[in-house]
């Protein structure tokens, strides 16, 4: 089996927090590498800590043990650092249908804080919106409004 066939099975493998983005469409798989009949599955979290990446870990393993493989192993790195710049155009476009705004600027053009950014309502596209925590749902999103259509939203903080 080749890497590609590896990938191809994880592209079955969802983000427990966001059940509509795979984690490649993440960025969060790193590399794949074969060695005889051990395969290694190497990840890097989207946060320090992330509580998401024990289930991602273990509904890695069951999918591929599902396809066959017995000796896995996953390596959890933390450099270099996740970053929103290695999400998929897809996963971003994924984000926006399911509701959350997709992050908006790469990591090098982002601060801490977006006070003077404009975040567009993921649900009526409008750009009047205010942020409302820098702290959503997850630690990896903030909370913002939308000043038009009245709905809360959360956004996908770049970093």
């Amino acid at each position: 089996m080749e890497n590609k066939e590896i990938y191809k099975i994880l592209e079955n493998v969802l983000d427990p927090e966001v059940p509509v983005l795979t984690i490649l469409d993440l960025g969060i798989v790193r590399d794949v590498i074969l060695r005889g009949s051990e395969i290694e599955v190497v990840i890097t979290p989207t946060y320090s800590g992330c509580p998401a990446m024990n289930m991602i870990a273990m509904n890695i393993r069951i999918e591929l043990a599902a396809h066959g493989f017995k000796n896995i192993v996953i390596k959890e790195v933390l450099k270099p650092a996740w970053t929103t710049d290695w999400m998929s155009a897809e996963g971003k476009r994924k984000l926006k249908a399911y509701g959350i705004a997709p992050p908006q600027y790469r990591v090098a053009d982002s601060g801490l804080w977006l006070e003077n950014r404009t975040i567009p309502c993921p649900l009526c596209d409008s750009e009047n919106t205010e942020m409302l925590s820098e702290f959503g749902s997850t630690s990896c999103k903030s909370l913002y409004r939308c000043k038009d259509c009245l709905e809360p939203f959360d956004y996908f903080k770049c970093h």
